[in-house]
């Protein structure tokens, strides 16, 4: 047929004379696509190694998933998974069975094992899973599947559909369709130490869930927080809250560390999970020892209570240390110097919270290079009166980039 450029005839070409990879890559359903960029090879490299990598994989798993056998192989993998949201370890599975797995993905891919043996090694672990709790549910191992990756909260998705089609996704919203996700991995597989990020004693005096209790003494506990965001996009899943005891690395150095970590991954008395907004519990922040060390350090400056949203390695703070820093000085126009907390004895046997000096606010050289995206959900200020705003009990608010109030936490020492 002759294709017009009148108005009524482009209508009618643009229906006679599209092809089928025009169309919605799978099933019914037509996934909310920025733009589709059709099949072939994937386009040239972003110039970010790990987006690149990343993006190859999910290619070349989106075309060996047309296989019904291979997709039995993911889906049972995912539904066997003890690991949160059902995450895979993609270079373990992989490597199982003398690296057959590796073999048998290549060949479905059209790849050559080499190329996907270097996409496997050259970088860190990569993790594999439905972030999407719906998704987890609905899929059953079928092709009604994209596979995708994204780098950063904020970014585009880019998808593949079974035949190798490129898609670009939502950032906002996932689709209908299942997602099956491709990214650096978060998760840690493997055993788990007793406790990670700590200086001084990291006992904790109990294990499992925050629910331990130190020996002797009171300690700093958290027990109930809220926040106005899971700051997370919803191709990275749950989110990981971790809260930070940051204090000077020498005193009196503007330079700070990480002292103690609370969070999913911590282990012992200092482990929550927050998957949501709000959460409630018994997470120990600072046991009585390390209260004891640090005031023997560092006398009467306090430390700081810091707030992440981890998208990397747990409780190892990577944010741009400018960032940090622009903060925590914007928060020292308002509150002074007191953006800072330390214990102080009433008795024998009480102590209290209350805020204190700081003036460490530089992370150290180890983090300053290293820019992810860890997101700050901010520093946690003494202020009753803004966080009852909250909930009621919380005691401290949560501050944020531009003295922004992003929540509130219930601090208390028993």
């Amino acid at each position: 047929m002759v294709c017009h450029r009148w108005t009524l005839a482009a209508v009618l070409f643009a229906a006679a004379c599209s092809s089928p990879d025009d169309r919605s890559p799978v099933g019914p359903e037509h996934p909310p696509v920025d733009r589709q960029e059709g099949a072939g090879p994937v386009p040239p490299g972003s110039g970010n190694l790990e987006r690149d990598r990343h993006e190859r994989l999910a290619r070349s798993l989106a075309r060996a998933m047309r296989d019904p056998g291979f997709r039995a192989t993911i889906h049972r993998e995912i539904a066997a998974s003890t690991v949160g949201e059902s995450k895979i370890h993609l270079q373990q599975l992989m490597n199982r069975n003398g690296a057959s797995e590796r073999r048998r993905l290549a060949q479905l891919a059209g790849e050559s094992e080499a190329s996907i043996t270097a996409d496997l090694d050259r970088g860190a672990a990569v993790e594999i899973y439905l972030p999407v709790p719906a998704h987890r549910q609905r899929w059953r191992g079928d092709d009604q599947i994209l596979v995708a990756t994204a780098e950063q909260d904020g970014d585009a998705p880019v998808a593949f559909d079974l035949m190798g089609r490129r898609f670009t996704l939502s950032p906002d919203r996932p689709p209908a369709t299942p997602v099956l996700i491709v990214s650096r991995a978060e998760a840690r597989f493997g055993p788990q130490p007793e406790s990670l990020g700590c200086v001084f004693e990291c006992g904790g005096g109990g294990s499992g869930g925050g629910g331990g209790t130190p020996a002797a003494g009171q300690g700093l506990y958290l027990t109930q927080t809220k926040f106005t965001s899971t700051f997370e996009s919803w191709f990275k899943g749950s989110p990981e809250f971790e809260v930070h005891i940051l204090g000077p690395t020498t005193p009196g150095a503007s330079t700070m560390t990480t002292y103690q970590c609370a969070g999913e991954h911590a282990g012992g008395a200092y482990a929550f999970d927050q998957n949501s907004t709000t959460w409630t519990g018994n997470a120990l922040l600072f046991s009585p020892t390390q209260l004891d060390q640090y005031r023997a350090t560092h006398g009467s400056e306090g430390f700081r209570i810091f707030v992440v949203e981890d998208d990397d390695t747990s409780c190892e703070i990577k944010i741009d240390s400018t960032r940090t820093t622009a903060l925590l000085d914007a928060l020292s126009l308002v509150y002074g110097n007191f953006t800072g907390a330390k214990d102080s004895t009433l008795s024998v046997t009480q102590r209290i919270l209350k805020k204190a000096p700081t003036f460490a606010r530089i992370f150290r050289a180890i983090t300053s290079w290293f820019k992810t995206n860890d997101d700050p959900v901010g520093n946690a200020v003494e202020d009753v009166t803004a966080a009852q705003f909250y909930f009621t009990g919380a005691n401290w608010v949560v501050k944020g980039e531009n003295t922004q109030t992003n929540g509130a936490l219930k601090l208390e020492m028993k």
